[in-house]
Order: C-alpha cells, then sequence, then structure tokens
C-alpha cells in the first residue's frame, strides 16, 4: 500500500478539495438514509394513527415529518449535484498535478536516465497509467471514506433502538462491504495487474508500428504486427471476460447480502416491538432504513478491483519517477564566466552498458568568438561532445572548462543557455510555426519572430501559406522539406540569441544545392558567436578557425584547413576520397 500512501502525499495540496467531494458525497448517502428511514416510520405512524379514529387523527402531527421527508429529499438532490461538480474539479486538479509532477521527475533522467525505455512505454505510462490513477481519488479513496463513515453512523443510529439490531446492521456492512470485495479483489487483483500490463504493450506495440510504418510497409510486415496486436488485444479481452464474471459475482452477492441483512434486522426488531421495546411504526422504519444503508458500500466492489489496477499503475509511474539521476547536477550558484572559452584535457566519456568509450582522452580547445569544425566519421564520437556540452551525459575522467569554470559547476540548465544548437535532429512539434519558434523565446513578438524568418530565409515560404505563421508543420515536421525544417531550427537558434552555436551535421540528408544554400545562409547566424560545427564532410571547413579529426573517441591530428591538407594525414585521406567520389558521380561525356 505504499504506493496508495505516496500518492495521498502528492495530493495533499487539494487536501480541501478531497476532502469537501468526500464530505459532500457522505451527506449524500446519509441524506438517503434519512429519507428512506423517516418515510418508513411516517407511512407506518400515519397508518397507525388513522386506525384510531378522527381524535387520533387531530393529535398526529402530520407536518413535522412531512417537512423533514421534504428536506431530507432536497439535501441529497443539491448534495449530489455539489458533490459531482466538487470531485470532478478535484480530480481534474489532482491528474495536472500529477502529470506535472511526473514530467519534472522525467525531465532530469532525459535522456541518459532513460535509454532503458522505448519511447511507447514512457508515453504509455504518463498518459494510460495517470489516466488510470484517475480513479484512485473517485474509485478508490472516497468510497473508502464515505463508506467507513456513514456506516459507523448509521449503525451508530440503529443502536439508539437497539443495539442487537446496530450491531447486526453494522456486521452485514462488514461482510457486503469488506470480505466479499476484499474476495473479488484476490481473486480480481492478478486480472487487474496482467490487464494493466498488457495494456502498455499493446499500446508501446501501436505507437512503434506507427512510427515505423514505412518500413513496416516497405518490408511487407504488416500480416506480423497485425498478428501480434491482434494477440495482444485477444489476451486483454480474455482477462476483461474473467474480471466481468468476477464483478457479476460480486454483485450478485452484494444484493443477497443486502436483503438477506435487511431480513435478519426485520426478524430481530420483530420481538422487540411485540415486547413493547419498539413501537410499532419503527419496524418499517428499520427495514427501510438497512435497505438505504447498504448504498454507502455499493462503490466498494468496483473500488477494490479498481484498488488493483491503480496500485500496479501507481507502481509503473514510480518505478519510473524513482530512477536516480545518471549524474548529479550542480546545485548552484552557477558561475559567472567573463569569457566563454573551452577547453577538454584528457576527456573520457563512457556511455552505459558500451563496450567502448565514445570519448578517449580527448583534448580540444575552442576560444571565444571562433569557429571550429570536428570531422569524424559515424561513431567517432562527435556528437558525444555536443551531449557532454549540454550535459546530457557525464564525462568520467578528464577536465572541461567552460569560462574558466569546471562545467559541473553549472547547472544544467543555467549552462545551456549558452547554447543553441542547429542539428539534422533537431524536432518539430506537431503544431504551428509560431509555436515551433516560440520554443526558443518564450516571449517573443511576431515581429520578432518573422525577423528571425527573415534572417533563415524562410520568411517569403511562410507569408505565402494561407495561414501564415499559424501554418501547422506536421509532427516531426513532416509538412516541411527537409530544407525548410531546418531553417525552422536556424530561426530558433536567432531568437535563442546564444553566444554559442552548435552546428551538428545541419546539412545531413540535404541534397548538395540545398546544402550549400543552407551553409551559405548560416553565415550570417555564425558572425559574432563562437561556433562548433560538428560534421563528417569537408564542405564548408575551408571558413573554419581550426578543424580536430576525431577517429574512434580520439583525436587523431588539429589544424587549420590549408595545414592539415599539407600534412597528409587522415584529413587529407578525407579529402582524396571525397574527390575520388565526385570523380565518379561526374557524367561521363
Amino acid at each position: 500500500m505504499g504506493e496508495l500512501w505516496r500518492l495521498l502525499k502528492l495530493f495533499a495540496p487539494y487536501r480541501g478539495w478531497i476532502l469537501s467531494g468526500a464530505l459532500l458525497a457522505l451527506l449524500t448517502i446519509l441524506s438517503n438514509f434519512g429519507l428512506l428511514a423517516l418515510s418508513g416510520w411516517f407511512l407506518a405512524s400515519a397508518a397507525v394513527a388513522g386506525l384510531g379514529g378522527i381524535a387520533t387523527q387531530n393529535l398526529f402531527n402530520f407536518f413535522t415529518p412531512a417537512a423533514g421527508v421534504r428536506g431530507f429529499a432536497t439535501v441529497r438532490v443539491v448534495s449530489r449535484y455539489l458533490e459531482r461538480i466538487v470531485t470532478h474539479e478535484a480530480t481534474f486538479r489532482l491528474l495536472s498535478r500529477l502529470r506535472s509532477w511526473f514530467y519534472a521527475r522525467l525531465e532530469p533522467l532525459a535522456p541518459a536516465g532513460l535509454q532503458g525505455y522505448r519511447a511507447g512505454d514512457i508515453l504509455s505510462r504518463i498518459v494510460a497509467d495517470i489516466d488510470t490513477l484517475n480513479n484512485f481519488y473517485l474509485r478508490v479513496f472516497t468510497p473508502f471514506l464515505v463508506a467507513g463513515l456513514a456506516a459507523l453512523i448509521m449503525a451508530g443510529f440503529f443502536a439508539l433502538f437497539s443495539w442487537t439490531v446496530g450491531l447486526t446492521l453494522l456486521l452485514f456492512l462488514a461482510v457486503a462491504g469488506l470480505a466479499l470485495p476484499l474476495l473479488t479483489e484476490r481473486l480480481g487483483a492478478k486480472l487487474g495487474r496482467e490487464m494493466t500490463n498488457i495494456n502498455a504493450d499493446l499500446r508501446v506495440q501501436l505507437v512503434d508500428g506507427m512510427q515505423g510504418m514505412g518500413e513496416i510497409l516497405t518490408y511487407n510486415a504488416g500480416p506480423v504486427v497485425r498478428a501480434h496486436a491482434a494477440a495482444l488485444n485477444d489476451q486483454l479481452i480474455q482477462r476483461q471476460g474473467r474480471m466481468s464474471v468476477i464483478t457479476g459475482w460480486g454483485s450478485a452477492g452484494m444484493g443477497l447480502l443486502t436483503n438477506l441483512g435487511m431480513w435478519c434486522i426485520v426478524i430481530l426488531a420483530i420481538p422487540l416491538v411485540v415486547h413493547g421495546h419498539l413501537s410499532g411504526p419503527e419496524l418499517p422504519m428499520l427495514a427501510l432504513g438497512s435497505l438505504a444503508a447498504f448504498e454507502a458500500i455499493a462503490a466498494l466492489p468496483l473500488a477494490f478491483q479498481f484498488l488493483g489496477q491503480t496500485r500496479e499503475a501507481a507502481r509503473r509511474i514510480f518505478a519510473v519517477a524513482d530512477q536516480p539521476l545518471p549524474f548529479a547536477d550542480a546545485p548552484g550558484p552557477a558561475p559567472q564566466p567573463r569569457r566563454l572559452d573551452l577547453r577538454l584535457t584528457d576527456v573520457h566519456l563512457r556511455y552505459a552498458d558500451s563496450a567502448r568509450p565514445a570519448l578517449d582522452g580527448v583534448d580540444l580547445e575552442v576560444a571565444q568568438g571562433s569557429r571550429v569544425a570536428v570531422l569524424g566519421v559515424t561513431g567517432a564520437g562527435k556528437s558525444s561532445l555536443v551531449n557532454l556540452l549540454l550535459r546530457f551525459y557525464d564525462y568520467q575522467e578528464g577536465r572541461v572548462q567552460f569560462g574558466g569554470h569546471e562545467l559541473r559547476d553549472y547547472p544544467g540548465d543555467n549552462l545551456r543557455r549558452y547554447f543553441a544548437v542547429v542539428s539534422q535532429r533537431s524536432y518539430l512539434f506537431h503544431s504551428t510555426v509560431r509555436d515551433n519558434l516560440l520554443v526558443a523565446k518564450g516571449d517573443a513578438t511576431e515581429d520578432e519572430l518573422w525577423e528571425a524568418l527573415a534572417v533563415a530565409q524562410l520568411d517569403e515560404f511562410v507569408r505565402a501559406q494561407p495561414a501564415g505563421l499559424d501554418t501547422i508543420v506536421g509532427e516531426g515536421g513532416v509538412k516541411l522539406s527537409g530544407g525548410q525544417g531546418r531553417r525552422v531550427a536556424i530561426a530558433r537558434a536567432i531568437l535563442k540569441n546564444a553566444p554559442w552555436l552548435i552546428l551538428d551535421e545541419p546539412t545531413e540528408g540535404l541534397d548538395p544545392v540545398t546544402e550549400m544554400e543552407f551553409l551559405r545562409d548560416l553565415q550570417a547566424v555564425m558572425a559574432g558567436r563562437t561556433v562548433l560545427y560538428i560534421t563528417h564532410r569537408l564542405i564548408g571547413l575551408e571558413a573554419m578557425d581550426r578543424i580536430y579529426v576525431l577517429e574512434d573517441g580520439r583525436v587523431l591530428e588539429s589544424g587549420d584547413y590549408a595545414t592539415l591538407l599539407r600534412r597528409g594525414g587522415q584529413f587529407t585521406r578525407f579529402a582524396t576520397f571525397r574527390g575520388a567520389f565526385e570523380a565518379l558521380s561526374a557524367p561521363q561525356s
């Protein structure tokens, strides 16, 4: 039950809403109990008065109990209405709190701490599992709290007339509200956990299938994917059917105990009426009151079933949220550097579960205002430098100094404000051009957005669209060309106006003409900034002040373009290969 206690602690800021909703639900149940009990007594008393003749009828007070019946009925309707409003408002607030809390726990883990999870699995936890936890307040916490309080109050009321009758009511409420639901929960606990996990697996399967739809269709793997999804769906339906059987038996048992409890109370009360310990009208009051009392526990069988699913969903949420941080962030305050030079000295970085280091004794310097390129084939360790600088991953050995201070002394959020990144993987959200630009500067004016698009050479395209800045770009920028998507990333970098610009394979996947135009337009963005250019191509390197050649996580050589060409090392082999490739690719006369 530790997961549920943690949920209650998370929901503590909204305890006023939580308790108000529960108290209104309690008032509704007690009003219904009072309505039926008073109605039973009133009708029987009126009948007895009617049999007693005119004198008895004139002495009987019809108005007070009639007013009480109307009062209970009115309170029941009003409290039920208010209870629905308050509990649903509380539920929405709790969901918002839970999603915000979970995202806040996820953010420091990304990307290093989430390597072991699939995107679909994380999506399932943040959406489906949190939606399941929506049941905790409405379907678990409130029913248990209200049932316990209402049972004690109603049994106490019956005990005013007879301790035996009061204890009998409490006994039947306990059996029907606790023992029977506990039995159904035990029977359905495993099914509930399995349903939660199968639902998660099914969502992961569907998300992966949608993301990889192109490859699935290309390789005719659709039947296999559909068969896997169908198998999971069949497993889910099978368990839902078994859960329905358990629910049906639980409901039948609840009905049986409700009627059995009423008959036992009537049988116990009849001798009390005969011997004068109870008046005649009090017998129907106890009978109808006992029927109304079982409304308090009517939601408990379902609550026990939701309890298993809720605990499993909470376990899945907390399993991710409790992941230890891959490395500790600097507590602050952040250093205040005068210059933004970068120096790496014998830096080693190894990813978790990796057989070899991504960076193996790297020495590298970037002076403020300079343009430095890092050249290497795929897997050489180029992008690891970016991950290191942005504090997405930590280095195990060596020193990294930024602005004269150790990189680890900077809190991650503070450090990242010095960098703007244009990458082949710059993500475009399934939203408008405007929203994708505001990621870089949330308070940017419309004039600033247009100015950034103009520098990125994308303003004419956006103005030509009917929706302008509100044009939807599609998920991952699918409605834009590759070059246009990169230009949105440039516009973001312009808006952020950071002193450092990191270009991580920014032209990958572009055709040669678009690549040349893209690099030309980047010149305006690079002006006045320190530039770190990550690439495996030679184009654009002539403009760099210094070039580092990486291979297997090590710096093989460094220098400017001309010096490296004369040296005849790895850089020269890059250039020779490029020349040979261009010669082979040239049209033959």
